[in-house]
């Protein structure tokens, strides 16, 4: 099972390690965010991770919504309620909200959609930084402190037409837009969702990028050149 490595049960909670973490985060969705590297101060679990979890959990319904309420540290106890409720809320052991999901429609529950769906937001969820929100940030005139980045995920939604799919799933970039605040700034990446040539449905993912400053290209490119030398020396370290 595609998800098996990333995550551990326990007295009926889901248990997510720093490691399996970052391992998710970088193997699945090509992400090399600092903030879910196992040592980083502010480490969190990947929202890609929580939202796989959640489908993993409940199928894919037609339409979806998953908003982040809270972040997830490394070992933390997660309680994924078993519901019918069109209202699911995930918490931690204390009882804290970190998940809060809203589904409506015909549900598939098949296991080799639901991982195709997985995979394929994964890939397009990781392309994140700097491949969608470089030339936003720059285009707008901001950008993120590089000595203490933060880019959150704040919610997704999707709709489908159907999830009964006739062929194989593929899922691309259909806009992307960033609207500034005087603190922070929010992306949103709009994305198609294909049966074969057709499209399926649709969805929204939104990231919050706080820490607001003018845009510095000299300042910035340091950091980005570190992220692609960090992405290319663990890929390297991986084939051999």
């Amino acid at each position: 099972m595609l998800l098996a490595p990333f995550y551990n049960t326990q007295d009926n909670k889901v248990v997510v390690s720093a490691e399996q973490a970052s391992s998710f985060a970088k193997r699945q969705c090509f992400d090399f965010n600092p903030i879910h590297d196992p040592e980083n101060k502010r480490f969190c679990v990947p929202g890609d991770l929580l939202f796989s979890l959640a489908l993993h959990t409940y199928g894919v319904s037609e339409s979806m919504s998953f908003t982040f309420t809270n972040m997830v540290g490394a070992d933390v106890g997660l309680i994924f309620p078993e519901t019918d409720d069109e209202l699911i809320v995930v918490t931690n052991e204390q009882g804290k909200s970190v998940l809060e999901i809203t589904r409506k429609g015909k549900v598939n529950k098949d296991s080799h959609f639901i991982e195709s769906l997985i995979k394929h937001y994964g890939k397009f969820s990781g392309q994140n930084f700097p491949t969608l929100l470089m030339p936003l940030m720059k285009e707008h005139g901001v950008m993120f402190n590089p000595s203490r980045p933060l880019v959150m995920y704040n919610s997704m939604s999707f709709e489908f037409t159907s999830v009964d799919f006739e062929h194989a799933m593929q899922l691309k970039l259909a806009d992307s837009t960033l609207e500034v605040e005087p603190k922070r700034a929010n992306s949103f990446l709009h994305f198609d969702i294909f049966d074969g040539d057709k499209v399926a449905g649709k969805g929204i993912k939104k990231l919050v990028v706080a820490g607001l400053r003018p845009y510095n290209e000299e300042v910035l490119m340091p950091f980005v050149d570190v992220y692609e030398a960090r992405k290319d020396a663990f890929w390297l370290a991986e084939s051999k």
